[in-house]
């Protein structure tokens, strides 16, 4: 039988606050620390190719997550149970292919800015037209994304009944908490760069990790016990199996359906193997052997990470029968099953570590989209739109600083529309809609030119304009109406790639336009030889960097243990959260003395 009566939140309190005030220090000199290492363009869009390749396939597989995965994907794993984990560890699928084929072949590109391979592969042209295409996409989706997490946080930490006066306006809870986050990441993603990316994803990858670690077992105990004495992890999870219905134990609904569940996977597959910010963590490690290895990791991640927090979600929803009413303001309270179960058992100083991972979650993911449209708009577009000018090619330092500026305008218009859309009164469902229409257009080009390589240099943007053509006849019609992602998905694959087999046929070897994308097939046939040297051993001192941060979050939870707690959140479990984060320093301080051979 399920709880009929509803336990009782903590409510965020100063030290949570602290939490997150805290959190967003670490971030920022994280960006101060990376902007060091950022001595040319080289530096600030690749790394230099020196970033080791765990903490890139940690810091590639944590660019995966957003607030979404936390609030939506938590609100369907309330909804729908055991059907989330085939939804949910489908990346793995995705870069296992990635290790097969596509990891070294990025790697071989030799790419210094993503969308250079648009370029080689294609035409000059065909980089502008996609970069054009990206920017409103890229704009949208970082302020949907700020949107989904402002309206979170704000409501969690008690924010959205609130109003501030800033400089003489008047702003909500809501818009204040959109422009506070909004700051943060525009700020550490402009001075850091790649390096600034990576090594803010690991920290991010600790503060998920530890709440992850913490939240399963805890959550199983809770329920076991009954909120009470007695029970435990294996009484909880005995009345998992037995007190949900077994129709929510077994997988139901869309992700048995073969065409979505389809569609779902083959989106995995665009998005983690030829989405530009992965093609930008590829070249950033050292060798094509690293490139491999990373895609290995995040594959095993992408399969057991998931699980950590969807059996609490699963197990939320017979501790939390009528989440409605502990969340009367949002309009899809399943949504805050994660955070409800962080705030009822978690003690203060933890649960501002929460709201941290779930902030650190949507910054990375942001901060990912920045960099790799600032390397297209300065390399791609800025610096042969000088030449064809007349204009001198600027210096490297010059691009540099001219991708920070880019990365500010493109930030500054995200914030901006994150507002817009507030007033719009936006949903979640947007988000899933919205990039099920736009990413198929615009990675079935890329994934199709890598995959073969003879076709003309305009077939790149056919592609793109008979997917996007595709996806918005299909939605003016409200064809399949039942079916909206999947028919967006399989539209725009199929049509993208008649377009492409057709335009085989046009293909001249000796036309000269045809020069770049013969040596981009050359590179991808040769593998990257290892040289000696070739690894920078003054990059692992980034691992040391990382665990420094885990011994600082370690004491200050170590210090949280002092606060009065709940009976049923404790404060001793500060202290397991500080263990786990001394046993990540130690170990991330040992890894950085390792030496490079």
């Amino acid at each position: 039988m399920m709880e009929t009566t509803m336990p009782e939140l903590s409510t965020v309190n100063v030290i949570d606050y602290a939490m997150i005030l805290l959190y967003f220090a670490i971030i920022i000199w994280v960006g101060i620390y990376a902007a060091r290492k950022n001595t040319s363009t080289d530096d600030f869009f690749k790394a230099g190719g020196q970033v080791p390749w765990f903490m890139a396939g940690v810091s590639n597989w944590v660019s995966g997550f957003s607030a979404f995965m936390f609030v939506a994907a938590a609100g369907y794993t309330y909804k729908n149970g055991t059907s989330a984990a085939l939804l949910f560890t489908s990346a793995f699928w995705a870069y296992l292919l990635g290790y097969k084929y596509f990891a070294p072949m990025w790697r071989r590109a030799r790419l210094q800015a993503p969308l250079e391979f648009m370029t080689r592969r294609f035409s000059a042209s065909t980089t502008y037209f996609f970069t054009v295409c990206s920017i409103p996409i890229q704009v949208v989706g970082l302020a949907q994304g700020l949107y989904i997490l402002a309206i979170f946080v704000s409501a969690a930490v008690g924010l959205d009944i609130e109003t501030f006066n800033v400089f003489g306006l008047t702003l909500s809870g809501l818009q204040m908490t959109m422009l506070v986050v909004g700051i943060v990441m525009i700020v550490y993603s402009v001075i850091g760069g790649l390096w600034g990316a990576v090594l803010s994803d690991a920290v991010q990858g600790v503060v998920i990790l530890v709440v992850s670690i913490l939240i399963l077992p805890i959550s199983l105990h809770y329920l076991g016990s009954g909120g009470g004495e007695g029970g435990g992890m294996f009484a909880g999870f005995h009345r998992l199996i037995a007190d949900l219905p077994s129709e929510y134990l077994w997988p139901h609904g869309d992700p048995t359906n073969p065409l979505f569940l389809g569609s779902y996977i083959f989106s995995m597959i665009l998005g983690y193997n030829v989405a530009w910010h992965l093609v930008q963590r590829y070249n950033s490690v050292p060798t094509e052997r690293d490139a491999k290895k990373m895609a290995l990791l995040c594959a095993f991640l992408s399969l057991f990470g998931p699980l950590l927090w969807i059996l609490p979600v699963m197990a939320s929803k017979l501790i939390f029968p009528e989440i409605s009413l502990l969340w009367p303001n949002l309009e899809a309270p399943e949504e805050a099953s994660f955070v409800s179960l962080a705030m009822l058992l978690l003690p203060h100083g933890m649960i501002g570590f929460v709201v941290a991972a779930i902030l650190s979650a949507t910054l990375g993911h942001a901060n990912d989209a920045f960099n790799w449209l600032s390397a297209a708009m300065t390399k791609d577009v800025y610096v042969p739109m000088r030449k064809k000018f007349g204009l001198s090619e600027p210096s490297d330092h010059h691009q540099m600083r001219s991708a920070q500026v880019f990365m500010l305008i493109v930030g500054v218009m995200g914030v901006g529309f994150a507002f817009f859309i507030a007033k719009l009164g936006g949903a979640f469902e947007f988000n899933l809609k919205y990039f099920s229409m736009v990413m198929p257009s615009m990675l079935m080009p890329v994934m199709l030119g890598i995959i073969y390589r003879k076709t003309p240099w305009w077939s790149g943007m056919a592609c793109l304009i008979a997917g996007v053509v595709t996806t918005f006849t299909l939605f003016g019609l409200d064809l399949f109406p039942n079916d909206v992602y999947p028919r967006n998905v399989i539209g725009t694959a199929i049509s993208t790639t008649l377009v492409f087999v057709i335009s085989a046929f046009f293909y001249r070897a000796d036309d000269p336009r045809s020069a770049e994308a013969i040596k981009l097939d050359r590179d991808l046939r040769t593998p990257v030889e290892e040289e000696p040297g070739q690894t920078d051993p003054a990059a692992m001192q980034v691992y040391g960097m990382v665990g420094n941060v885990c011994f600082v979050l370690a004491v200050v939870l170590v210090g949280c243990t002092l606060l009065p707690a709940a009976d049923v959140a404790p404060a001793s479990i500060n202290a397991i959260g500080a263990v786990i984060l001394v046993i990540l320093g130690w170990a991330l301080r040992r890894l950085a003395k390792v030496k490079v051979v």
